[in-house]
């Protein structure tokens, strides 16, 4: 009786992780570029019930009797389909178009890869520099940060479908200035780990990063939008509603098995 009792537990622990991630996707509902994450379950050892696979006359049994010993979290992964593209009001928003990460350097040192294209120009001690949100400096094609000299003024800097950064000339021609900026690509982006700020971080399981542009990827960088948060509210209170429904059951598991120990306790000889 007392392996029920743990197998319901290992339900309702399993179900509590699943509704931390439900709740962790309806806060960054309005997330910029944030992708919705769900809980994949997989069942635990199973004990056999029955040693010998023969029966008494040597012929095999049809089925054997294994009984499960309940479910864990799996993994946690996360859907990177495209959100919608709002208009945004920002004069440095850019969302992506298909597929690719924006590139900024961390203040660690690292590079963080994101989807929010919500920046600014800040200025520096060479001139002015495309930053994130947090001042954090978006890398180019090369991998550097990008750097104007003071002799720009910051509002006529663009950046078009190619990722291409324009300045007009005297005859307000957009002048291409040389400058890139870098989208990153890779093997298994569902693999990335999560960090602060929307950023992912390269890890093992995501592979190395390529270091591309819009045109090689087959993307285009969107002036004057943001990528929404791919979040389904509905799709989510549905599976808030299975979650709870589940994490109730398994309850209602523990409830049961403690009554009949409880009655087994009664007997009486």
């Amino acid at each position: 009786m007392m392996r029920s009792l743990w197998t319901a537990a290992t339900g309702m622990i399993g179900q509590q992780t699943n509704l931390d991630t439900i709740a962790n996707n309806l806060s960054n509902i309005n997330t910029t570029g944030y992708k919705t994450q769900a809980a994949n379950f997989k069942t635990l050892i199973y004990q056999n019930l029955q040693k010998n696979s023969y029966t008494s006359t040597g012929d095999p049994k049809p089925v054997g009797a294994e009984v499960g010993l309940g479910t864990r979290v799996g993994s946690i992964s996360s859907s990177f389909t495209q959100g919608a593209l709002n208009a945004s009001n920002g004069e440095f928003d850019y969302a992506i178009e298909g597929d690719g990460f924006f590139m900024v350097r961390l203040s660690d040192g690292k590079i963080g890869y994101t989807r929010n294209g919500h920046f600014n120009m800040a200025v520096t001690g060479n001139g002015i520099a495309l930053t994130d949100s947090a001042g954090n400096p978006v890398l180019d094609t090369a991998g550097n940060p990008i750097n104007l000299n003071g002799n720009y003024t910051t509002s006529k800097v663009a950046i078009d479908l190619y990722g291409n950064l324009t300045y007009p000339d005297a005859t307000n021609n957009r002048q291409n200035l040389g400058i890139q900026v870098g989208l990153a690509y890779f093997p298994n982006a569902g693999g990335l780990d999560k960090s602060s700020e929307s950023n992912y971080l390269e890890s093992e399981a995501s592979g190395a990063a390529t270091i591309s542009t819009a045109t090689a990827l087959g993307s285009k960088i969107k002036s004057g939008y943001l990528e929404a948060s791919n979040v389904q509210a509905a799709d989510e209170m549905v599976n808030m509603i299975i979650a709870q429904r589940a994490y109730e059951m398994n309850s209602k598991a523990i409830q049961a098995s403690d009554e009949m120990l409880q009655q087994a306790n009664n007997l009486r000889s």
